[in-house]
C-alpha cells in the first residue's frame, strides 16, 4: 500500500486535557481505525524553541517522545484535522511511504496481541 508516515514529536509530560499528548494521539488514532502506532522514548532532543529536553533518572517528564504511524493518506488527513480542531500544540512530519505485511502468521497459531491499543492477551 502507499500512504504516509506521520510522526509526532512531544515530551512525556505534555498534556491535552487529562491525558498526555501521546495518550490522546493514540486514542484518536484508534478511534479512526488506524491499525497501529509505535511510541519511541528518546534520551534527549532539542525543541522548536531551542530548549534542550533530556530524560533524567529521577524525572522523565521532559523526556522526548515520538509517536509514529503508518497510515493511508485519508487516515492521515483525518487525524491531522482532529489535532488541528482540538488545537493541540504538537510538531509533526509527514512523509510518503509504502507499507504492508510480509510473511504469513497462519502457521504460528492463534494471533497474540501485544500492541499499544490492546491489553495483553493470547
Amino acid at each position: 500500500m502507499n500512504g504516509c508516515q506521520l510522526t509526532f514529536f512531544t515530551e512525556r509530560s505534555r498534556k491535552h486535557g487529562h491525558l498526555t499528548v501521546c495518550e490522546w494521539l493514540l486514542h484518536e488514532a484508534r478511534a479512526l481505525g488506524i491499525q497501529g502506532a509505535t511510541v519511541v522514548s528518546c534520551a534527549q532532543g532539542i525543541g522548536h524553541a531551542g530548549a534542550h529536553h533530556v530524560a533524567h533518572a529521577l524525572s522523565l517528564g521532559d523526556q522526548p517522545q515520538q509517536i509514529i504511524l503508518a497510515t493511508t493518506d485519508e487516515e492521515a488527513d483525518r487525524l491531522l484535522d482532529i489535532v488541528r480542531a482540538a488545537n493541540v500544540h504538537v510538531f509533526f512530519t509527514r512523509v510518503p511511504v509504502e507499507f504492508g505485511w510480509i510473511g504469513d502468521d497462519a502457521a504460528a497459531g492463534p494471533p497474540k496481541h501485544h500492541g499499544l491499543f490492546r491489553g495483553h492477551s493470547s
